[in-house]
């Protein structure tokens, strides 16, 4: 997997109790990494990073990365070989409900990345996620592309497209030519789901939570569509990011959207109907309540086209539509109903992907 590059090196993830940064966290010690991690707080309750008990896997800092002293002294004492940047404050509504602690993780966290890795004496690829939502979001039907102009409605849209910015900043002003032992570049993603996620205003974790006390959960956008995707496909095209830039100097300051097949845009009561099949619900309608109250605005369409990836990176999404869902679904099943090791289970649904990934000739996947 990955050329087994990853295998007894030192990687550093921001964000690592967030349900993106435990799923990576888990990947990675599966690959045979040395895992370091920097958050926070535990950002929810049920909490992934704790079901799985990755604390005694790993070593684990809590920092705010808005502390510049404290996050520069962690990076410079780890020393990382690879670096994945995901702490952020990752919640639209909370972004209108608290604008200036968005954009100051967001953005000033960004730069504090940047500025750590910028007295670094050792070598290391570090790739900063942003998000699709980083773009001037006019909702057309075809994807954007990772030259079009960056922008945002909401704040936290624009908190993601002003980190794109300060990042093409670090990387024309310290980086490029200079430093040369440190290599950097984006990664761009959005709608993804998957089994761990608790955040607040997500779909569906407020189906999965109402769904396992017999609740009938609230929507507010019924006809909203989404390229949803599952966690796995973007982080593969992180992992698959930070192997070949550390291999390819060509790769460095440059960004990169990873998206799901074609196919997977459906509606979000598309996605609830094919969702309840896994949880036995006979009865859809009775699932699910349409509310009128939408209190910040939502993007109705938002895709990404993944080109550059496939022709540079030789990365493509691995699942279809009912693959992902599935892989959704049977995930909470397990931990609401048959209360299984979910340790266990997690990495047995990573080797289902692999195995998948592999299945269909894609390169990552290959030994």
């Amino acid at each position: 997997m990955f050329g087994n590059i990853y295998s007894g090196k030192k990687v550093l993830i921001t964000g690592h109790t967030g349900f993106k940064g435990t799923w990576l966290t888990t990947w990675l010690l599966k690959l045979g990494a040395r895992v370091y991690g920097i958050s926070d707080e535990i950002p929810t309750t049920p909490s992934m990073f704790e079901t799985l008990g990755l604390e005694d896997h790993i070593d684990h800092h809590f920092c705010d990365i808005r502390d510049l002293d404290a996050l520069r002294k962690i990076i410079h004492d780890v020393k990382p070989d690879f670096l994945f940047h995901l702490a952020a404050q990752a919640i639209v509504s909370v972004s209108y409900a608290d604008p200036l602690k968005t954009i100051s993780t967001n953005v000033i966290g960004t730069a504090n990345i940047l500025e750590s890795l910028r007295g670094l004496e050792n070598e290391c690829s570090a790739v900063i996620i942003t998000s699709d939502k980083c773009y001037e979001n006019v909702e057309w039907e075809w994807g954007y592309k990772e030259t079009d102009h960056m922008g945002g409605r909401d704040i936290y849209s624009g908190s993601k497209g002003a980190a794109e910015v300060i990042f093409h900043s670090y990387h024309c002003s310290f980086f490029d030519g200079k430093n040369d032992h440190i290599r950097l570049a984006t990664g761009r993603a959005g709608n993804v789901i998957g089994g761990g996620d608790w955040a607040k205003d997500r779909i569906v974790v407020d189906c999965m939570k109402s769904w396992a006390e017999g609740k009938t959960v609230e929507i507010r956008s019924p006809a909203a569509t989404r390229p949803w995707q599952h966690v796995l496909e973007p982080l593969s095209g992180y992992l698959t990011l930070g192997a070949q830039l550390s291999q390819n100097r060509d790769l460095h300051g440059q960004s990169f959207n990873f998206g799901p097949q074609a196919e997977q845009n459906h509606t979000v009561l598309e996605l609830l109907a094919d969702l309840s099949r896994h949880w036995d619900i006979e009865d859809i309608d009775k699932a699910y309540q349409v509310t009128g109250n939408i209190p910040f605005h939502e993007a109705g369409l938002l895709k990404l086209n993944c080109d550059k990836a496939l022709f540079h990176l030789k990365w493509q999404a691995t699942l279809n539509y009912q693959q992902c869902v599935q892989l959704v679904g049977e995930w909470y099943y397990k931990f609401y109903r048959d209360k299984a090791d979910m340790f266990d289970y997690t990495k047995a649904q990573l080797e289902q992907y692999e195995s998948v990934a592999a299945q269909s000739s894609i390169i990552w996947a290959q030994p």
